[in-house]
């Protein structure tokens, strides 16, 4: 498996650059056709030069634990006969210094809420879901963040 994601960013003819006042906002333009506009965390660049209306580089990877972690659990309780009508998981990062101290998403804990349909899974299923969801995500297997499941 592959993919190719291109992240184009372009100065502006009115920035100077080695100021580094130049804004920090780009596109990711993804295989599929989708351009998502991204800039530098308002937490990290100061606006102007970041955008606080594009995605970050830090929310994205929130994200993507957060998406792969339920795309495998959506299909853990599916191959289990459990219909879901609503997955919602208000997924937090959090950056703070690392073993080595370099700043880092040291942690990112997912708090998804889920509404079943027909039958009901067990506390104990649920969780067990979790758990195979943690261990066959690609990208929760490739990260050193501590990544922290709160069930509802």
């Amino acid at each position: 498996m592959k993919y190719n994601v291109t992240v184009l960013w372009k100065r502006a003819s009115s920035e100077i650059f080695t100021d580094n006042k130049y804004s920090r906002l780009h596109t990711c333009l993804f295989d599929g056709g989708t351009e998502l506009k991204m800039s530098a965390s308002p937490q990290v660049v100061p606006l102007p030069m970041s955008d606080e209306s594009a995605a970050d580089p830090e929310e994205i990877f929130v994200a993507s634990i957060s998406s792969c972690h339920m795309l495998f659990f959506l299909s853990i309780a599916a191959r289990n006969k459990f219909t879901i009508e609503k997955y919602e998981d208000k997924a937090e990062g959090l950056v703070s210094k690392n073993e080595e101290g370099k700043l880092s998403v040291t942690s990112v804990t997912l708090k998804p809420v889920i509404t079943f349909s027909g039958d009901q899974p067990t506390h104990e299923q649920i969780a067990s879901f979790h758990e195979m969801s943690h261990e066959q995500c690609y990208i929760a297997n490739s990260v050193k963040t501590v990544i922290n499941v709160i069930q509802e």
